[in-house]
C-alpha cells in the first residue's frame, strides 16, 4: 500500500489509502481517551482483542463496518459524526441531515415556530 491521496476510480468511487487508515485510527483513538477508556475496555466491549485496537488506531487495519456501528454505539456517536472528523465537507452534510432528522420529528405548530425563530436569528 503506498502513501496515495484519495482519488476517483474508473466507476467514479472513492478510493481509500492507507493514509486514511491511519487518520481514522487517530480518530478513533482520540475519541477512546477523551471518553478514558483503555484499548483493554474497548476491545472487550467490542468483544475483539486490544491488539486489533492496537492495529486500527495505528492505521495497519481498517475496521468493517460492522465494527465502526459497535464502536459508535459505545461512544454513544453516529456514524456521521466519526467520519464527519475526518473530512470537514462530510461534518457539514452531517450536521445539515441531523438537523433536517430532528426537525422532522416536531409537529407542525413546533415548525412554524422554529421557522420563525430562525428568520428572527438571520434577521
Amino acid at each position: 500500500m503506498g502513501n496515495l491521496d484519495k482519488k476517483k476510480s474508473k466507476n467514479d468511487e472513492m478510493s481509500y489509502t492507507s493514509d486514511d487508515n491511519y487518520k481514522f485510527g487517530e480518530i478513533l483513538k482520540k475519541l477512546r481517551q477523551e471518553n478514558g477508556l483503555s484499548q483493554v475496555e474497548v476491545a472487550d466491549r467490542m468483544n475483539v482483542t486490544p491488539g486489533y485496537i492496537s492495529n486500527v488506531e495505528k492505521g495497519r487495519t481498517a475496521m468493517s463496518l460492522r465494527m465502526l456501528v459497535y464502536f459508535a454505539r459505545i461512544f454513544d456517536c453516529s456514524l456521521d459524526s466519526i467520519v464527519g472528523m475526518m473530512d470537514a465537507t462530510y461534518e457539514q452534510e452531517s450536521i445539515d441531515r441531523e438537523i433536517m432528522r430532528e426537525i422532522s420529528k416536531l409537529d407542525s405548530v413546533s415548525k412554524k415556530k422554529l421557522l420563525k425563530t430562525l428568520k428572527i436569528w438571520n434577521d
